[in-house]
């Protein structure tokens, strides 16, 4: 790659790893992948990704600037030991927290809390809305994360019709988004993005070619702001037929859509690598 230096900025949850309720392995059993666990907590296995999955991130991490990119708060990132070279940089709580060498950037955070003040509604106002909103039949917990943003567990099954569009309407008249992924809904400020991270860490990097991957409406912006991207075949983005020029969807769901988003990026890099030559 003379001269030329690739960024790939991939989601972790439903992208890369999986959760056990996540992986759709419709294949008979003797058939299913080799699995391979890269989370615990609580002392239980919690996210997986296949054998093949775990040497093609391998290679990706050697060929080019890898950055795990993900709503997790920083502890649950922390919880992922991904089988790979350890990152330089990762994105976290949405764009909240870029880790340089596992640490937060003190000078990107005072920019992000700087921004959200200025253009949204407060925190404490949007969190109280959500837990209040919602009914203890199907409320397992409210959070707030890092102080930046707010989210729900919930049990989908009985969530009641409208009350999530309802939610959607009154947060975006404040400045903030709102996101359904498995039982998580999410209330995130608008300005709080992926994308801006990401333009941030591929300065630092100095890198001209930016690949990206993630399966919900709070990837849309990172996807949309890589030169080339992919989503899996599940997803937000997926369920809502969504995508956009330099997107290609993929039809592959579950776990093996990990495995065809690597294969992806190491193709791009490869056929860069050829260009440059």
């Amino acid at each position: 790659m003379t001269g030329r230096r690739v960024l790939v900025a991939s989601d972790l949850d439903r992208t890369l790893v999986y959760s056990a309720a996540a992986l759709d392995l419709s294949m008979p059993d003797a058939a299913a992948p080799r699995l391979l666990c890269v989370e615990v907590y609580g002392g239980k296995p919690l996210s997986y990704l296949t054998e093949t999955a775990a040497a093609l991130l391998d290679a990706v991490a050697r060929a080019t600037v890898f950055v795990p990119t993900t709503t997790r708060t920083r502890e649950q990132y922390a919880r992922i030991h991904l089988p790979c070279p350890p990152p330089e940089f990762a994105i976290c709580a949405n764009g909240g927290h870029i880790l340089v060498n596992g640490v937060s950037d003190p000078a990107w955070q005072a920019r992000v809390t700087a921004r959200l003040a200025e253009e949204t509604a407060p925190l404490a106002e949007v969190s109280e809305r959500l837990v209040a909103s919602a009914d203890p039949a199907w409320l397992l917990k409210g959070r707030v994360a890092e102080d930046l943003f707010a989210y729900a567990v919930v049990n989908r099954t009985l969530l009641p019709g409208g009350w999530l569009e309802e939610l959607t309407e009154w947060a975006d008249g404040r400045g903030w988004t709102v996101s359904l992924q498995g039982r998580k809904v999410y209330v995130v400020p608008r300005p709080l993005t992926k994308s801006a991270a990401l333009a941030e860490v591929a300065r630092r990097a100095g890198a001209d070619l930016t690949l990206a991957a993630g399966d919900s409406l709070l990837d849309a912006d990172l996807l949309t702001a890589a030169d080339r991207s992919w989503r899996p075949g599940h997803g937000e983005l997926a369920d809502a037929g969504w995508t956009a020029p330099g997107v290609t969807a993929l039809g592959t769901a579950g776990v093996l859509a990990g495995e065809e988003i690597l294969r992806a990026f190491l193709a791009e890099t490869a056929l860069l690598a050829e260009a440059a030559s």
